[in-house]
């Protein structure tokens, strides 16, 4: 019935500025996560120019957190071209770290800046997942992370160029980045409703997250071909997420509030 095109390049020209199609969408989704957030915050009567330092310091710890974890769980990749470990204009941005290092730093600016933590986290965690909804349009841009081959009306058309090497004559595949975005919307719209609903206590609503966030990143590994580091023979993400899945379960839990006496 049909599928979906990928993109003819990853890049696109302005004169003699070249503009990446992956970091205009992290940038994106940046932009748009801190302006909800300074909505939310000043919903709750605080001041969006607190958001907005808290923001900057949180954004660039989670572009060198998500970096690192990246080359970390990668570095085989890297091997005789260490040079382009920090090269995050080709592709390769580890979410767990980024959202790891993001968040505690977001936390500790917080804090030092006078203002409730516990607060400033409720109101910025559903904002993440919006983030790495539009984020995750990078990768239809570079034509990677994509999964399995697939023959879906929606499955999603890889030049040949970017097929792995054991799929040449495979032309269609899972759109992996599309059905991790809309598990994140989802995900978005389940936090708003459960911090909005009162039913776990402050600061509990990053367990929901993180459970939420583990689950859909589980099954979207299971569909992907990528190379990956492993470890016992299982991919290192899967690892990460059946963690956040655990911890997450655990702070969502025991973050519930008692139903108050009628």
């Amino acid at each position: 019935m049909g599928s979906i095109p990928s993109p003819p390049g990853g890049s696109f020209h302005l004169g003699p500025l070249e503009f990446r199609a992956y970091g205009l969408m992290i940038a994106l989704g940046a932009l748009v996560a801190v302006w909800w957030i300074q909505k939310r915050w000043q919903a709750r009567g605080g001041s969006p120019d607190d958001i907005s330092a808290v923001a900057f310091w949180a954004i660039l710890a989670g572009l060198v957190g998500s970096r690192l974890y990246h080359v970390a769980t990668d570095w085989r990749s890297f091997r005789g071209r260490w040079e382009d470990a920090a090269a995050i204009w080709q592709g390769g941005l580890g979410i767990p770290g980024g959202l790891v290092a993001g968040v505690l730093v977001a936390v500790l600016v917080a804090r030092r800046r006078g203002l409730d933590a516990t607060s400033v986290l409720d109101t910025m965690i559903p904002t993440l997942p919006v983030a790495q909804a539009i984020g995750r349009w990078g990768n239809w841009f570079n034509q990677e992370l994509f999964g399995r081959p697939s023959d879906l009306w929606w499955a999603l058309e890889i030049d040949p160029a970017h097929r792995p090497a054991g799929h040449p004559g495979e032309a269609t595949f899972h759109p992996t980045f599309l059905y991790e975005g809309l598990w994140n919307l989802a995900l978005a719209a389940l936090l708003v409703r459960v911090e909005r609903a009162g039913v776990l206590r402050p600061g509990r609503v990053v367990g929901l997250w993180m459970l939420g966030y583990g689950v859909g990143r589980l099954w979207v590994e299971t569909l992907r071909i990528d190379h990956a580091s492993l470890i016992a023979g299982v991919r290192v993400n899967i690892w990460v997420s059946l963690m956040a899945v655990a911890v997450g379960a655990v702070v969502t839990l025991t973050g519930r509030r008692e139903p108050q006496p009628a």
